[in-house]
């Protein structure tokens, strides 16, 4: 989504601009040319990983061939730091400069990854507020450009025309369900949101829920753990399930800070295999798990991870949100302050702008282009 919308933006000044690499649909629909689609590299947990690695390895000697039989004047590196990292050593040796958009989360956890992003990013864009000062000072060339779903994340027009669409009552309370973007996301957090729901059907019958299923992922994964509820499954719906609901149950990403633009009350979940959280745990640097409360540097929603999330657990952090008003709209003013440190509005377009400059740069002296990175 983020590459699409830079695509986007690039070529409404440069028209002509030929695009080749990683993405998905989003991507494809820019016209292209998906040397992999993202689906093939979703993929989460050490056991996972290593399952998938040769499959990984052959989209990266794939990559690699097409860099080789037609170079590109730069590349746009997209989140995915396991893999990103090793592609801009390489990319770095064939002497292409190397863009960076969505920093890896070097301040979360293996720190000593900025080393080599010094050695072989020409320009990182980031887009948290606090990122832009920890490569400064690591001597990483950045920009902070924003996020680019300030611009993005938009709610139904008509709350009550998209619910009463969707067989849903206006007037009754709705909670969603976000379980993930990938498999086993879904396999790990599901079962203990299914059973919060079980609970909160008996405790407050009148709630309505609905599920969103992201765009990659089959609607088979969700049968047998909602067998029995009344969840209404929305497809790729995602921005409408969380800007119509009262309350948004959230696994930790990218969909804490979509729910965050949105202004909803949330609870954030999130587990992992027991032997990946045992691995990881004593790697992670940061007082919170939770984007939103990392870009508030404090806690403003409740966050329930592995041990923690359990159905009843999620069952009565959702009533008190949902039955005391109080609590509901301080959380969504601590939401608009993280918000308004997403910064302005035009995010992708800075970073195209970005991009623009170093294509542009290549035509420069070998001095003036250190002086344009510096």
């Amino acid at each position: 989504m983020y590459a699409a919308e830079l695509v986007r933006h690039i070529r409404i000044e440069t028209p002509d601009l030929a695009v080749f690499g990683l993405g998905g649909d989003r991507l494809r629909e820019q016209n292209a040319d998906l040397v992999a689609h993202v689906r093939d590299l979703a993929v989460v947990g050490l056991l996972e990983v290593l399952r998938h690695l040769p499959r990984i390895r052959e989209v990266f000697r794939r990559v690699l061939e097409e860099v080789d039989r037609d170079p590109p004047r730069a590349a746009v590196l997209v989140d995915y730091p396991d893999f990103n990292l090793r592609l801009a050593r390489e990319l770095r040796r064939r002497g292409i400069p190397v863009v960076y958009y969505v920093s890896p989360q070097v301040w979360a956890w293996r720190r000593g990854r900025i080393r080599a992003i010094r050695d072989t990013v020409t320009r990182m864009l980031v887009i948290f507020p606090f990122e832009e000062a920890l490569y400064r000072e690591a001597g990483v060339p950045v920009s902070f450009v924003g996020h680019p779903l300030v611009d993005l994340v938009r709610p139904p027009a008509d709350r009550a025309g998209f619910l009463r669409g969707h067989g849903l009552d206006p007037a009754r309370p709705v909670v969603a369900l976000l379980p993930g973007s990938r498999p086993r996301e879904v396999a790990h957090n599901l079962p203990p949101l299914a059973g919060a729901v079980r609970l909160l059907a008996e405790r407050r019958p009148d709630l309505q829920f609905v599920l969103a299923v992201a765009p990659s992922l089959e609607m088979a994964l969700f049968e047998e753990p909602l067998a029995g509820l009344n969840v209404r499954t929305l497809a790729g719906a995602t921005h409408a399930a969380v800007g119509i609901a009262d309350l948004a149950l959230v696994a930790s990403g990218t969909a804490t800070v979509e729910t965050a633009l949105l202004g909803t009350p949330m609870v954030v979940v999130y587990r992992l295999s027991p032997l990946t959280y045992a691995l990881g745990r004593p790697l992670v640097r940061v007082p919170h798990y939770a984007m939103v409360n990392l870009i508030a540097e404090r806690r403003v929603v409740p966050e329930l991870i592995q041990q923690d999330f359990t159905a009843e657990r999620v069952a009565q952090e959702a009533q008190a949100l949902l039955e005391d008003a109080g609590r509901a709209a301080r959380m969504r003013a601590d939401l608009e302050e993280v918000r308004r440190r997403l910064g302005a509005p035009g995010a992708s377009a800075r970073a195209a702008a970005a991009v623009r400059d170093i294509l542009e740069a290549q035509d420069m002296s070998p001095q003036k282009l250190q002086n344009f990175i510096d």
